[in-house]
């Protein structure tokens, strides 16, 4: 089972461009589960859900019964690391309508590329495996120290399942892994704009603005059929989110690994990106 799609789905910059104009809400979220598989929420790395939202969610993709969310890890719990009992649990209660449901395919522990393999660090992914014993817990980390055979064992050995990264090589980044160490493939693409991948200070969001050539989601196919080889299921999420990129990218991956998809696209979207023509319904 292959699911390839975005990271978000609420942003200003999609309006008229993803979305046809006047569409709001969770139809947003029916919309895109027309197209893809999966789309990730990335609110709950800011906030725990309110107990509305997830039901929400459920009922606005209840026509698409392969359709899956994954979720990042508050940033409480992997940047400050401070895991406090009461904050887990509200954590915990937010996502779990989806994970009862069985619509919650993985939960990302986002760390920044400062946490590095220490024996420190690695006893403190024990420690957030046993504050979330009940979820599907998937590590994406982003500094070398941690590509290295004895780093696969541990996770093989502690249930963490492995999110392989496609980003800027700068400084000493994880290369282009294709690791499985659980039941799951699992491939998150944030894009390769090395000039702004360490800057902070003014837009947040421009180390994720980029948009892959043909070349390049050939390799990303690539390495998607070796994950596919792999494992049972894979997850294949694009977080170039800035004006409608993942969106673009992750329709132009699924027609080269499936042909035969072949969605009707809206005119702004066409309009945007002119390579989609290729591969829209007549």
């Amino acid at each position: 089972m292959l699911r390839i799609g975005p990271a978000g789905w609420d942003y200003k910059d999609w309006q008229g461009v993803v979305y046809p104009p006047g569409l709001k809400g969770t139809d947003r979220l029916t919309f895109l589960a027309a197209w893809f598989d999966v789309v990730e929420i990335n609110v709950t790395f800011y906030r725990p859900l309110g107990p509305q939202l997830a039901p929400r969610w459920l009922d606005a993709v209840a026509g698409a019964p392969n359709f899956r969310f994954t979720a990042k890890l508050l940033n409480r719990f992997t940047h400050e690391r401070q895991i406090v009992t009461a904050e887990v649990e509200q954590f915990r209660e937010g996502l779990r309508p989806l994970l009862t449901a069985g619509r919650l395919g993985v939960l990302l522990a986002q760390f920044p590329y400062s946490f590095h393999n220490t024996e420190e660090n690695r006893a403190y992914l024990g420690e957030i495996k046993a504050a979330f014993p009940e979820f599907p817990l998937a590590l994406e980390v982003r500094h070398r120290s941690w590509q290295s055979q004895e780093v696969r064992e541990f996770l093989r050995e502690t249930g963490w399942e492995f999110c392989n990264l496609d980003q800027p090589l700068v400084s000493y980044p994880m290369g282009a892994t294709r690791w499985v160490t659980g039941s799951l493939g699992y491939l998150r693409c944030h894009g390769r704009r090395k000039d702004v991948w360490f800057e902070f200070a003014k837009d947040r969001q421009a180390r994720y603005d980029y948009y892959y050539g043909p070349e390049e989601l050939e390799d990303l196919a690539a390495r998607t059929r070796e994950l596919l080889a792999k494992a049972p299921e894979v997850y294949v999420i694009f977080n170039n989110h800035p004006a409608g990129q993942a969106i673009a990218n992750g329709l132009e991956l699924l027609h080269i690994l499936q042909p035969d998809h072949r969605p009707t696209l809206p005119l702004g979207l066409l309009a945007a990106f002119p390579r989609l023509a290729h591969l829209t319904a007549e």
